[in-house]
């Protein structure tokens, strides 16, 4: 970003000229084909079609450059890749890299999805992987095979918020592995709360469905790569038919305008709302990365610039289905729904047998029912009252 503080880069990035042609926000430029009006015109947009010049839709578009443009200035990349979601992202970034015989070694906490792409997609085609424990992710050396061709982190981790130490991770795959491409899931912090790249990661991804969108009514993923891994990432996507349309991608790159103000509003309510939470007499821990009690805090201290909306809580006994059921289903502010990143606050809870059954490596270490917060928008005293209605109606 160079000297521009993240607030301004927010505002400014991708809104030159020639992405803007005079208004505020860059245009949405809807096409298939690309008209060359001599042959000219044609070979040096076939020549520079890697590189930003209009030469096929699924190439991109003007609104496309412009989200590309700025994600690679806020990460610090060489370039982006966009796809349709961060499944999406997260499948093509691996398969970029992969062949067969290679392994892949991944944190056993990772989204769920991400897991179910390794054991049921790439291990049809040959691609072994191994699962690592995310809390102890430092002696990943152990675990790096002569054939790992990509290790896969994610930070904080799905669902219990373990922070990683990304630093000793990326140094000791270096000493055992200096080719190995390394990746991370990095949405929590929508990418500039934690600056992937600047760490030794080789490519950063996010589910921009989240809080670049942030009004969960679109769905989009970006992966930033640096100069070693950009131009295979781009042509392997790109071969792969991976794209999104270009009214997506406008409300991505709108996203990102008011991006530093929503992402302040998030960390300040689920702060306050997780401080509360800790005090409870039915909570046994709170898993928000801000705060001490979370595993990894000294890692978010040493290596983030803030926190989002997202964070868990575990109850301290195991609730029944009737009891999660009454307690899920009568919150007043609080919505049920997959996903994150919006201007809405929603819950979700898992039992801790769901979660042992969804983590090849490294198993839970508390009895209690799990819940899933991400704090949106709303006042907070009203998303405090709302949970404290919760717990009355637990004790039921």
């Amino acid at each position: 970003m160079n000297s521009k503080k993240l607030e301004t880069a927010l505002v400014s990035a991708g809104r030159s000229k020639r992405y803007t042609q005079g208004s505020v926000n860059p245009v949405i430029q809807r096409a298939s084909s690309l008209v060359f009006e001599s042959m000219a015109e044609k070979k040096r947009a076939t020549a520079g079609r890697a590189d930003g010049e209009l030469f096929y839709g699924r190439r991109g578009t003007l609104t496309h450059f412009s989200l590309q443009e700025a994600m690679t200035e806020l990460e610090g990349g060489a370039g982006c890749s966009l796809y349709p979601c961060g499944a999406a992202a997260v499948a093509n970034a691996i398969l970029a890299f992969v062949s067969a015989g290679d392994n892949v070694l991944m944190s056993g906490s990772v989204y769920e999805p991400t897991q179910d792409f390794c054991t049921k997609i790439l291990s049809k085609m040959n691609v072994s992987t191994t699962w690592f424990d995310h809390s102890s992710g430092c002696e990943i050396a152990e675990q790096v095979q002569p054939n790992t061709r990509v290790v896969f982190l994610e930070s904080p981790a799905s669902i219990t918020m373990e922070v990683q130490d990304v630093p000793a991770i990326v140094a000791a795959v270096r000493s055992k592995a200096p080719e190995a491409i390394i990746i991370i899931d990095n949405t929590w912090g929508a990418g500039v709360l934690f600056r992937a790249l600047d760490f030794g990661v080789d490519i950063s991804i996010q589910a921009g469905t989240k809080y670049l969108i942030g009004h969960s009514d679109a769905m989009i993923g970006t992966a930033v790569a640096n100069q070693r891994c950009w131009p295979q990432l781009r042509e392997n996507s790109y071969l792969m038919g991976q794209m999104v349309d270009a009214d997506t991608a406008y409300m991505a790159s709108r996203g990102l305008r008011t991006l530093a103000v929503r992402l302040r509003q998030h960390e300040q309510s689920a702060i306050q709302v997780a401080r509360w939470l800790a005090e409870r007499p039915e909570v046994a821990v709170v898993n928000h990365p801000a705060l001490p009690q979370c595993k990894g805090h000294a890692f978010w201290q040493r290596d983030f610039t803030g926190s989002s909306g997202l964070f868990s809580f575990v109850l301290k006994e195991k609730v029944s289905d009737t009891q999660l059921a009454h307690y899920l289903d009568n919150f007043t502010h609080f919505s049920m729904a997959y996903s994150w990143g919006g201007y809405e606050s929603l819950i979700l809870a898992n039992q801790p047998e769901e979660l042992a059954a969804i983590r090849p490596a490294g198993a839970v270490d508390f009895s209690g029912t799990l819940v899933r917060l991400h704090i949106g928008l709303e006042n907070v005293d009203d998303l405090i009252d709302d949970l404290r209605k919760g717990f009355e109606r637990l004790h039921q």
